[in-house]
């Protein structure tokens, strides 16, 4: 049974839907809430489609520092511009786009260069809960609700600056479907590969973790040709998946408890894999495992999961001083407004895969079960119907 109407707008407030988190460790909870208009440079986004990410259970459940409660999680979405504030030029009402948590402002050094995505104007808004002028456009029983990651995807509506919103020209509302999984994990694994690492053709890889952002690792080292991509999981249901995506061996550790991992890997490439991708979680023990498993001399491990708050990653320092190289990437290096629609026009082109990932679709009053699905494993990607 719907628990109410339908979105409607009085006096440029709209009131719609949302899944609200009052309290960490307690789950959403389906609200009306009202959403103020766009401000300056704001646009305000009729949400069509969602998905649900391991970082929203993760702060869901209260392990990080920066989730400000009462809030609206959500950071994978797509829908299409409802109105714009005062100032915007690049994005009209009726344009499809995909909001993102890494901004691109087009006039910083960081977005200007080529160094890093981590663009000055987000620092402004990201994991604060408001917008940059310090206010939100969400309320809820008279109270004020906080952003998360500075988009909020869990609701019908919401409101983003226009520097974080990639619009993607000729997409269709179906579209939208598949194309809200290029708010985080599928362009996060898949420029770790091809922005950050840079990894050649001929390369050999290794992925741990088998989740959205581990099978975009693998799609685009499938696509970067590297010769070996070697999938790690604990989930043996995964190994079929890898191998859609382009992986060429599977390791379940499991299989093999009296030799690590690292050892498997070095044995098996004399030495170490050119490339390493942790994806699997923000487990700091993986993530060491990752480092060793990359050649001492001349191999490269990006890290990518999110840890739990206060965990520390141990390291010798002959891990790192033969020549091993340790990196870090938030959102894939991916510049979203530049980057977000030529993956776009890769998924319509057939060049990248997107339906691949998803086996649960549910409306908005069920993503409950999207998160459980998803965080136990049984799915890789839930879409969140937000209509």
């Amino acid at each position: 049974m719907q628990l109410f109407e339908e979105s409607s707008t009085v006096g440029n407030i709209v009131t719609c839907k949302a899944a609200v988190c009052w309290e960490a460790g307690v789950p959403p909870v389906i609200e009306q809430i009202q959403v103020a208009p766009p401000q300056q440079g704001e646009v305000r986004i009729r949400m069509m489609y969602s998905s649900a990410c391991h970082t929203d259970c993760h702060s869901m459940a209260g392990l990080d520092e920066y989730t400000c409660f009462p809030t609206i999680l959500g950071h994978e979405g797509a829908g299409i511009v409802e109105s714009v504030g005062e100032g915007v030029t690049s994005l009209a009402p009726g344009d499809p786009v995909v909001p993102m948590y890494i901004a691109e402002c087009g006039e910083c050094g960081p977005c200007i260069g080529n160094k890093t995505n981590m663009c000055v104007k987000s620092r402004a808004w990201l994991c604060k809960g408001v917008m940059a002028d310090g206010t939100t456009r969400f309320s809820c029983r008279g109270k004020n609700i906080g952003y998360y990651m500075s988009i909020s995807a869990f609701s019908q509506y919401t409101v983003c600056p226009e520097e974080a919103v990639a619009k993607v020209d000729g997409a269709t509302e179906d579209d939208l479907r598949r194309l809200c999984l290029l708010g985080c994990g599928v362009p996060t694994g898949y420029g770790a590969v091809s922005r950050v690492a840079k990894v050649e053709s001929g390369s050999t890889v290794a992925v741990f973790g088998l989740g959205c952002i581990g099978l975009s690792c693998i799609q685009a080292a499938k696509h970067a040709g590297a010769s070996r991509i070697i999938a790690i999981d604990l989930n043996p249901g995964r190994a079929d998946l890898a191998r859609v995506m382009g992986a060429t061996e599977f390791i379940n550790p499991l299989d093999h408890p009296n030799k690590p991992t690292q050892q498997l890997l070095q044995e098996a490439t004399a030495g170490g894999v050119d490339y390493s991708f942790e994806c699997a979680g923000g487990n700091v023990n993986v993530m060491r495992t990752a480092i060793e498993s990359s050649h001492p001399t001349q191999g490269t491990c990006i890290l990518i999961s999110l840890a739990p708050s206060g965990q520390q990653l141990s390291l010798n320092p002959m891990d790192l001083l033969t020549g091993r190289t340790v990196r870090g990437c938030i959102f894939g290096g991916i510049k979203g407004r530049t980057d977000i629609p030529h993956l776009a026009d890769d998924y319509f082109k057939g060049k990248l895969k997107l339906d691949e990932y998803v086996n649960l679709e549910v409306p908005l009053d069920n993503i409950n079960k999207a998160l459980m699905t998803m965080s136990t494993g049984k799915c890789i990607r839930p879409v969140i119907d937000m209509r």
